[in-house]
């Protein structure tokens, strides 16, 4: 019977997994990676999102500035009603010239013909500012990758210094029953005993701390994966690092071809640029094409008219010039100019600035790389010292202070390692960063 029972059981749930394949997609994609990671946090931040609705407020404005362009209709409806009949006279003559009730409308097509470049000069600075708002974009989504993977090296230290603090705790637990054991047959005295409990007491709470750290760090992760603080997240280990050759120069002519705060400003000048011609454009008339049809009557439909045309139609070319202001133009196209200026000036401080945080990611990835290299070479020693400390102690030819040193060395060397292994990657990806890469 229970044979039965187990076999419908497994045969249920074979049917619900084909019936729900979603289910066993998310049963199995539980680890990610790292560029995983990059990829659900790119399409879930905040920030990004913040950014993408900057970006398309940006297009609209474009698609604005392009319908100034184009002809523009316009209606009005309008009721007059005079108390008196309005009349005029010749000689002794009084003739009527309008009715009391005068209703009228009249639909218009004005277009736009010459506006001293304004309108272009508008135009061009809705592209330019649709540019940028797609680089800021681009800077979203290069800060996120870059917090990504701070957060996801990180964790990978943290768990690792969670490993590294439980091991000391095994090793000093079973050193302290090897101590206890001495102790109980007289081999040594009380204080190395208590020297044990004593190392063994501040190992649990570093373990304690770590596994505190470790839990910080996920939540930091989740955070940007905009995901449940305490959610169960699962990520890979990065089995081998990168190994890459980087030329200083080759990096400093990327970065200014990719990095979004330079494009940025290159195209703030353009877009001072174009505000400057916008200023200018007050010292020229706007000319524009006026095209109406209107229609006069007594009644709310116009139909009649005893005094004047019902209807009519009209082209006009209306020019209007604002030729004298105060100096408000010139003022206006000198600020644009001056903006212009202390932009450029500005464009070549942070490419000073880039080149310099080039610089120092890159020397910073350089000793990382010979930190690791130290640390490995450190920890072979460390182990080695400990494996033969712990030999001497079990033939009484060391002290318990001699075999908790050893453990400390190794603990420390443990944790240097890793923390060069992970803070090579952090330092690989603040390069990245600052040539503009994901």
């Amino acid at each position: 019977m229970r044979k039965s029972f187990v076999i419908i059981s497994g045969i249920g749930i074979f049917c619900i997994a084909l019936l729900v394949p979603g289910l066993y997609a998310e049963a199995t994609d539980t680890v990610l990676t790292l560029e995983r990671a990059i990829e659900v946090a790119v399409a879930n931040n905040y920030r990004i999102k913040e950014a993408t609705e900057y970006q398309n407020s940006s297009r609209q404005e474009y698609k604005s500035a392009r319908a100034d362009f184009l002809p523009k209709t316009s209606a009005t409806y309008s009721y007059i009603g005079i108390k008196e009949k309005p009349f005029s006279k010749m000689g002794p003559i009084t003739v009527q010239t309008a009715d009391r009730n005068q209703f009228h409308w009249d639909i218009s097509l004005i277009q736009p013909l010459f506006t001293g470049f304004a309108l272009s000069s508008k135009y061009d600075m809705t592209k330019l500012r649709s540019a940028i708002r797609d680089e800021e974009k681009r800077q979203a989504v290069l800060d996120v990758a870059r917090n990504v993977k701070y957060a996801y090296f990180n964790l990978l230290l943290s768990k690792k210094m969670v490993s590294v603090a439980d091991d000391e705790v095994a090793a000093l637990t079973a050193q302290q029953n090897d101590a206890q054991k001495f102790f109980d047959q007289g081999l040594i005295p009380r204080n190395d005993l208590l020297r044990s409990q004593v190392a063994l007491a501040n190992a649990l709470q570093s373990l304690e701390k770590a596994m505190s750290d470790e839990r910080l760090a996920l939540s930091r992760l989740n955070i940007l994966l905009v995901r449940e603080i305490d959610h169960p997240t699962v990520i890979s280990d990065i089995e081998t690092l990168p190994d890459h050759s980087y030329e200083l120069s080759a990096l400093i002519a990327e970065s200014m071809q990719q990095r979004p705060v330079l494009q940025i400003t290159r195209l703030g000048i353009e877009t001072l640029e174009k505000s400057v011609a916008l200023a200018r454009s007050a010292y020229y008339p706007t000319i524009s094409l006026v095209g109406r049809y209107e229609e006069n009557g007594d009644n709310l439909a116009t139909s009649n008219n005893d005094f004047n045309n019902r209807h009519n139609a009209s082209v006009l070319i209306e020019a209007q010039w604002t030729f004298f202001e105060w100096g408000k133009t010139k003022a206006d196209v000198a600020k644009a100019g001056h903006d212009q200026s202390a932009l450029i000036n500005r464009l070549k401080e942070i490419e000073d600035n880039v080149k310099l945080e080039i610089k120092q990611a890159l020397l910073a990835l350089r000793v990382a790389r010979t930190n690791i290299e130290t640390a490995q070479k450190a920890l072979e020693q460390a182990q080695e010292n400990w494996r033969i400390t712990q030999l001497q102690y079990l033939q009484q030819m060391v002290t318990s202070s001699d075999v908790l040193d050893a453990r400390s060395y190794l603990t420390q060397a443990d944790s240097n390692y890793y923390r060069a292994r992970y803070g090579c990657l952090m330092s690989l990806a603040e390069l990245d960063r600052a040539v503009g890469r994901k």
